[in-house]
């Protein structure tokens, strides 16, 4: 262990003085009482260290000393359920230790040393094993299986494996011989969250990410394995649009990042997580689910390490078989605590203040998403995807750390102010949003749902595009000088804005649409579309077929529940046929 002193302070930034013999991103203690610091700086004996904690009261020449490895997680049992801090102190843990405040220097471990498990072996003695090899499982909540992996970096041959029974996730369940002589194995691996968890190889992000929300599903699908990007202004829905996600996409875990949110508003997902109701299996949402909150009023250099720490706890859950999704709430106050440590270092910055590796930051984040197969025998496919909201200042699109986020990310889900004050959720702007994905999972929903969903959806944006242009026209002239026929495709875009892409996370029903479900909703407005302009066609009234009785029934299948739907959606398709029949006689 190196022992160095404090030079020179800077806020979260300290100069240390005497560490020849430290590394990169090595873990430090800083000062008297301990804080946590990573070195992020070297040169000659002297040390630059970021601080995870306020450093009032800290004075040059207190001791700084080195821990000998970088910033890690400790990854195994106890992780679910957990709400972690940005570095992975456990906050319950510490609430319980030391009262509703975070004390400066507290140590608590992330994972608890002491609760014992019951673990079942699957391997056995000669066993040849390698990185990622499944030995053991712990029923760690009522959703999830915890699978007992290899660490990556060992294989050989199992000397000796534990019975069946209780251990601490520090006791010794497993010996591999190796080349280079026996290693212990435990329940906990310890791993550096700035460095990718490996795997065999990356599959083609050809499945989509089901979210049972209409806008996302339809118009603008997200891959599992993929990146999405969500910007939108205060107000316009981020918060309650990710919780959605993450209580309903078919994803087996979710890690929820609050990064640098509003104390309020990350109390507010701590404690309604808790009381959610997992869908799938009735049981509570948190028994599959991760929680790091960082708040803005916590330290600002823990916010730069909370999204590192998030997604080695998904890679690690990953590694396992699952599929994992991340929520990323928001990737601005990561970037304004890098723009905040880049100025105390005094680098050179770039746009708007920024540092000039902004962009490369992003990258490393968001490039560790993907589809993947596993390492180990088990070969098994598995998937990170992550959703990252940004916060851009007055709603701004056109600053760095949107435009650079949406250079990597390949969904793009624009929230707009004006829906959300007229009260359109979710307020996703249908034409500024786009999905790069759409190509790659065309089959998937052409085969497992319908095969003309690909045309239905390009029908549905060429409509609303259609409405875009011709609204330009209505607020010259009114809507009653349009053509007909155009007038027709008014009411197609009113129907599809209000009956098909708002949809309402309060209502039991309408809070969760299957793909089934959106496919034939999507397919009955379109079908009135066709039926009504024939119906012009062969003479009827514009104002006779845009007031028939089942514009209503459309305008209420959202609410129509999915055991009932199939039914009642025939019975709604005959009357469009049969009424726009009637309207031309």
């Amino acid at each position: 262990m190196i022992t160095g002193k404090i030079i020179k302070i800077a806020g979260p930034v300290i100069v240390g003085g005497d560490m020849k013999g430290t590394q990169m991103h090595e873990m430090v203690r800083v000062g008297d009482i301990g804080l946590i610091g990573e070195i992020i700086e070297l040169e000659g004996d002297t040390a630059t260290i970021q601080v995870y904690e306020e450093t009032a009261g800290i004075r040059p020449g207190e001791k700084i000393e080195s821990t000998g490895g970088p910033l890690s997680v400790e990854l195994g049992p106890g992780i679910l359920r957990s709400i972690y801090d940005g570095i992975q102190r456990p906050l319950d843990e510490i609430q319980a230790l030391s009262g509703d405040y975070l004390p400066r220097g507290v140590d608590v471990p992330s994972l608890d040393k002491e609760k014992e498990w019951e673990f079942v072996p699957t391997a056995q003695v000669g066993d040849k094993v390698g990185g990622g090899d499944i030995i053991g499982t712990v029923d760690e909540t009522s959703a999830i299986v915890h699978k007992i992996l290899i660490p990556p970096n060992v294989s050989g041959t199992i000397k000796s494996i534990v019975s069946k029974g209780k251990y601490t996730v520090v006791d010794d369940i497993a010996e591999i011989e190796t080349d280079n002589g026996v290693v212990n194995v435990q329940m906990m691996q310890i791993w550096p969250v700035r460095v990718g968890r490996p795997y065999e190889r990356k599959l083609d992000p050809d499945i989509p990410l089901i979210t049972g929300q209409r806008a996302q599903d339809t118009f603008f699908c997200l891959a599992k394995g993929g990146t999405a990007a969500m910007p939108g202004p205060f107000g316009s829905g981020k918060t309650v649009t990710q919780q959605q996600l993450a209580k309903w996409a078919n994803a087996d875990i979710v890690v929820y990042i609050g990064c640098g949110e509003r104390g309020n508003e990350m109390t507010e997902v701590l404690t309604e997580f808790p009381e959610l109701e997992d869908p799938k299996s009735g049981n509570p949402l948190m028994d599959r689910t991760v929680l790091i909150a960082n708040t803005s009023n916590m330290p600002v250099a823990a916010r730069e390490a909370c999204v590192y720490t998030g997604i080695t706890i998904a890679e690690y859950f990953r590694d396992m078989g699952y599929d994992v999704a991340i929520m990323a709430d928001s990737t601005s106050r990561w970037a304004e605590a890098m723009r905040e440590i880049s100025g105390r270092l005094e680098e050179m910055p770039g746009e708007e203040g920024y540092p000039a590796y902004l962009a490369s930051r992003l990258a490393q984040f968001y490039e560790r998403a993907g589809r993947i197969i596993t390492q180990g025998s088990h070969k098994a496919e598995s998937s990170v995807t992550v959703v990252g909201a940004v916060s851009p200042p007055g709603g701004d699109l056109s600053e760095p750390v949107t435009q650079n986020t949406l250079r990597i990310a390949k969904v793009f889900w624009a929230l707009d102010a004006s829906l959300a004050d007229r009260r359109h959720f979710p307020s996703i702007n249908w034409l500024e949003s786009y999905s790069l994905y759409v190509d790659s999972i065309t089959n998937w929903w052409n085969g497992e749902i319908g095969n003309d969903w690909i045309d239905l959806r390009n029908e549905a944006m060429t409509i609303l595009q259609k409405e875009s242009e011709l609204n330009e026209i209505v607020q010259l002239v009114g809507p009653d000088a349009l053509p007909d026929r155009d007038r027709l495709t008014l009411e197609a875009a009113r129907m599809l804005r209000e009956d098909f892409l708002q949809q309402n996370a309060y209502d039991d029903t309408d809070t969760y649409c299957s793909p089934d479900k959106q496919y034939n909703m999507l397919k009955t407005i379109l079908q009135f579309n066709s039926a009504s302009n024939a119906a012009l066609d062969d003479g009827a009234e514009v104002n006779t077929l845009v007031n028939l009785d089942v514009r209503g029934a459309i305008g209420r299948m959202k609410y129509i529940p999915e055991n009932e739907f199939a039914g009642r959606v025939e019975e709604i398709r005959n009357d469009i046929t049969k009424q726009c029949s009637e309207a031309v006689q």
